[in-house]
């Protein structure tokens, strides 16, 4: 028998999806709630006879043990097969040496530097780090638990160290851990910072997260540094912590989101198990489908300042808009749930079951009692915000919940809100679909985020003459029609073509809506913060290509064809990192 028949031999499907999800017996097989979308009625089937599940529901998806894996963790054919190898006792010959260099090699060179850093957080010339993390309140265990680490102001070195363990430097440079310089040397990326370990869902090592030390803190340097995007770490998938907390998330039906490792550190050793953290990106749709599979429940608990609760709109409304129950846990007294747990240890769990639902948050945030009567405008202004909340609410029963709370709260007639939040869906549809207008369906949908910021970015163009100029060096990042679009502002010509008219006037429209209450200053840090992210997202997808051809190319057991498109793919990593000067 090939090792994936002896898996499949040695693994009852029965029992190992019974580990994931509540299962109850249905005739010879067994049935639960499908554990990939939203339903009442039990339509996921398992058959211990063919050791096969399928759901009969609206995502018709099935397949054996495997692919149940694949889909609930969110793991490649690879990583799956290693796991439920392991699990069944099955060994597995040796892989090809491509996919060994591209992925293994990075594991062990992660836990080796891992190692390091721990080894030098025990050293007594480097006790400041120690007791920085002491000062915090963190307790010994809990940095044992999570291998917090120090990497220590040498050039390099780890590099050296982990030479010295046989690693070569270019694969080194793989994992993240250290760089090239223009003059050909290679310099460690992590010094004079406190290491957080970044563990997959499964507990490997798979990057890092360094806070520089507060004495080295000049202002010059990102208080915090991570790991860059390789082969086995992204860090729209991660959640700092999720590992050692999914059981609990699991166990509680709820899933409380902080903004850093400090924060989920310090929550997790006062008792709130069942947190998870966003650490070096916003939340991404990726973090809510692994949250999903143990809760649809979450509870987020940000910085109490104007950052934090900017941060936690912006993962309201997308979790919101995926129909997740939403809560917020606003910190009147203290900045963030590390302060909290370090100066009232055991409170924060009572905090947390205190949480106000999403809804309630954004009226205490744009609605304070008389407002309305001292500006009127900016009444309508804040009115309309809570609107286009409401109206991202996924369920309609939600939507008229709130449509009537808001008229009881701010006493305007639920039939003049109502009007008004379909004006705002009018609006919104403008810049989507409409089924009256020509339009290509790929550009006006919004499929890819890098879409999203070409048409943020047209539509900022319109605004000021200089930053058309600016574009010039970003053109070669624009799919045809948005390129066509682009070089007409910049030369300022006239489109012919009447779709794309139509289309550059619902950008114009969405825009000036957008944009309308808007100070020069934030719309100009917009507009250069929307290049960096055209860059870096055009080299994502590039890269997402070449990790389709490596697929395949390993498929047909094309070595060369394997180590040119791993060049190529390092190359990209290189690149995402380093935007066209403007």
């Amino acid at each position: 028998m090939t090792p994936i028949e002896q898996i499949k031999d040695k693994i009852d499907i029965v029992e190992f999806i019974r580990s994931y999800i509540p299962l109850s017996p249905a005739g010879k097989n067994f049935k639960a709630l499908c554990p990939f979308h939203k339903e009442k009625t039990p339509s996921f089937i398992i058959s211990p006879e063919r050791q096969t599940w399928h759901c009969f529901g609206s995502c018709s998806e099935g397949g054996d043990v495997f692919k149940f894996l694949m889909k609930y963790e969110n793991l490649e054919f690879y990583e799956a097969l290693k796991i439920l190898a392991e699990k069944a006792g099955v060994e597995l010959k040796k892989t090809s040496p491509m996919e060994q260099r591209q992925f293994e090699i990075l594991y062990e060179i992660n836990d080796a530097a891992k190692d390091f850093f721990i080894l030098q957080l025990a050293d007594e010339k480097n006790k400041e780090a120690l007791e920085y993390l002491y000062d915090r309140g963190l307790k010994k265990e809990t940095i044992e638990e999570f291998e917090l680490g120090f990497a220590p102001q040498g050039f390099d070195q780890l590099t050296l160290v982990l030479i010295k363990k046989g690693f070569a430097v270019k694969d080194i440079e793989r994992a993240g851990l250290n760089f090239k310089t223009e003059k050909g040397n290679y310099v460690d990326r992590f010094r004079n910072r406190i290491m957080f370990p970044i563990h997959n869902h499964f507990g490997k090592t798979i990057g890092f997260s360094g806070r520089i030390m507060p004495k080295f803190d000049t202002g010059e340097m990102g208080k915090y540094v991570n790991s860059p995007e390789t082969p086995i770490f992204s860090k729209s998938k991660i959640l700092y912590g999720f590992y050692a907390s999914k059981k609990f998330i699991r166990e509680e039906n709820s899933a409380v989101l902080v903004e850093g490792q400090m924060d989920f550190l310090m929550a997790h050793q006062d008792g709130v198990k069942n947190t998870a953290a966003v650490s070096g990106t916003a939340l991404t749709p990726d973090h809510l489908k692994t949250l999903r599979r143990q809760t649809e429940n979450l509870v987020f608990c940000f910085d109490n300042d104007e950052a934090g609760f900017k941060a936690a709109e912006r993962s309201i409304d997308l979790a919101n808009s995926l129909d997740f129950s939403v809560k917020i846990l606003t910190l009147d007294e203290y900045k963030d749930p590390a302060e909290v747990a370090a100066k009232k240890p055991g409170i924060l769990a009572n905090l947390i079951k205190k949480s106000e639902s999403a809804m309630e948050f954004y009226f205490s945030r744009y609605l304070s009692e008389g407002k309305e009567k001292k500006d009127l405008s900016e009444f309508k202004k804040n009115l309309r915000i809570i609107l286009e909340k409401i109206k991202n609410l996924a369920s309609p029963i939600e939507q008229s919940h709130w449509l009537k709370e808001l008229s009881l709260k701010t006493g305007v007639k639920e039939e003049a809100l109502a009007d008004e939040m379909k004006q705002l869906k009018l609006i919104n549809r403008l810049s989507g679909l409409d089924a009256g207008q020509p339009i290509n369906r790929q550009i006006i949908q919004l499929n890819s985020r890098r879409e999203t910021i070409i048409q943020r970015l047209i539509g900022l163009m319109m605004v000021k003459d200089e930053w058309r100029n600016q574009m010039k060096n970003y053109l070669n990042y624009l799919p045809n029609d948005y390129l066509a679009i682009a070089e007409s502002l910049i030369n300022r010509t006239k489109l012919k073509d009447e779709r794309l008219l139509n289309l550059l006037n619902l950008i114009s429209l969405r825009s000036s809506f957008e944009f309308q209450n808007f100070e020069e200053e934030k719309i100009n840090f917009e507009y250069q913060e929307l290049l960096g992210h055209l860059h870096s997202e055009y080299f994502k997808e590039k890269r997402e290509e070449m990790t389709k051809l490596l697929k395949e190319a390993e498929k047909s057991e094309d070595e060369e064809k394997i180590s040119s498109i791993l060049k190529e793919f390092d190359e990209i990593s290189k690149i995402i990192h380093n935007r066209p000067t403007t």
